[in-house]
């Protein structure tokens, strides 16, 4: 079965697909007003197929669970009976995945707070789940064989998903799971963000990040790394950057291209971004179009130099900011700590121990950055003020990303989930 895995990967991991939606009708009942809503935290665990919800600031504390398969018996009858689906679901499992199954990437409440979308790596799909029932709403295919990262619009109407071994990203309707365009990108999408006023979307082409092929001067081989602007109305290409040139201009020809998880100044002018391989992140101008300034953050002297052992490409992976702008949190993946950086100065705060941080977004409040512990299963969150660990939650088997979300002010947990 390995053998048959690794001879077929290839060809599982580059073919494309036809996505449809399978989609239920939205609930008839009256919405929930904002007032009757509660802002929370979804964490998605990656290899467990859950998401715990927790407070979006405070303590942290949990609130529920989702089981975001509950179909699995379903899906896996399918994979099983496509011999191409089953050595795809097989590749992932034993590349990315780390020798698991990846069950969720990706987490956003719509609107109205009753139902949870989600992207499934390993069922190559994007689902709505009824936050009451624990039931699927809607249930929409991505083209090829694996479903990733993905963003919502700033009225939440939408929400852009990476297929990323069809190099597309598709763009859905939140409520209903129908496809309301896509557009193709670099190899292998990963990071998607919306602009602020809904009219652009942002896509990161990362390339392979599973070959052993890591030494800088092999960098050509991991595939067309580029970010792809991308009309979110028309869904049409309007800028391409490949940062490779804008590497070169600055002397730094060893430094992959690949761009990782990233995040906009407040005001939209500059881009602060993380690639694969580096301990740090540069910050781009986008007006001038060229990268500013490099930060370099220290290194773990037990980090295991050895390219290949890294996770996935990943030295750091995880960025966010404050939403005043003054300081920027990174989550340093491979060196086991997160740790706060004064956006002016690029001066980092203390070293907050981490193991295996994957994820840094901002508390509700506005007031911490979390983190998410993929090697200890928990979320830790960090004070922006002083960069000193606030709390630390536990969480499911290997949380990734983690989401502000809304939900209905007295939901505890799915009734049938």
């Amino acid at each position: 079965m390995r053998r048959l895995a690794a001879v077929g990967a290839a060809l599982a991991l580059t073919a494309g697909g036809t996505a449809s939606a399978a989609t239920a009708q939205p609930s008839a009942t009256a919405q929930p007003s904002a007032a009757e809503l509660r802002e929370v935290m979804f964490v998605g665990n990656n290899w467990e197929g859950t998401a715990d919800v927790i407070r979006s600031s405070g303590d942290f504390s949990k609130i529920g669970r989702i089981n975001v398969i509950p179909d699995r018996k379903q899906r896996m009858a399918e994979i099983n009976a496509n011999p191409i689906r089953w050595i795809a679901f097989m590749t992932i499992r034993n590349t990315v995945g780390e020798g698991n199954d990846q069950f969720v990437d990706d987490m956003y409440s719509t609107p109205d707070g009753r139902s949870m979308v989600v992207s499934r790596p390993s069922f190559a799909d994007v689902v709505s789940i009824d936050l009451a029932s624990g039931k699927i709403n809607w249930r929409f295919p991505v083209s090829g064989f694996r479903a990733d990262h993905m963003a919502v619009s700033p009225d939440g109407t939408r929400v852009a998903v990476s297929a990323s071994t069809s190099n597309t990203v598709h763009v859905l309707d939140i409520n209903t799971g129908e496809q309301a365009g896509s557009f193709r990108t670099g190899d292998k999408p990963h990071e998607n963000i919306f602009t602020s006023d809904g009219r652009y979307i942002w896509n990161m082409s990362i390339g392979e990040v599973n070959t052993a092929l890591d030494a800088p001067w092999l960098d050509w081989t991991k595939g067309d790394r580029r970010i792809t602007v991308a009309d979110a109305r028309t869904f049409e290409q309007v800028r391409v950057i490949d940062m490779r040139d804008r590497l070169d201009a600055i002397g730094l020809r060893d430094y992959s291209d690949a761009v990782r998880p990233a995040v906009f100044s407040p005001d939209e002018s500059k881009l602060y971004f993380q690639v694969s391989f580096f301990h740090g992140f540069l910050e781009y101008d986008i007006a001038t179009d060229r990268i500013t300034r490099v930060k370099t953050l220290p290194k773990n002297p037990e980090t295991d130099p050895d390219r290949t052992t890294w996770v996935n490409d990943s030295r750091h992976h995880g960025i966010s900011m404050k939403p005043d702008g003054t300081k920027l949190c990174v989550a340093g993946t491979m060196d086991d700590y997160a740790t706060v950086v004064d956006r002016s100065t690029l001066q980092e705060g203390p070293l907050v121990t981490a193991i295996k941080p994957y994820w840094a977004t901002v508390s509700g409040d506005g007031r911490a950055c979390v983190v998410s512990e993929a090697g200890a299963d928990r979320v830790t969150a960090i004070d922006f003020a002083t960069g000193q660990k606030i709390v630390s939650v536990p969480v499911g088997d290997h949380p990734q990303r983690v989401r502000l979300a809304q939900v209905p002010a007295d939901w505890t947990g799915p009734s049938a989930g």
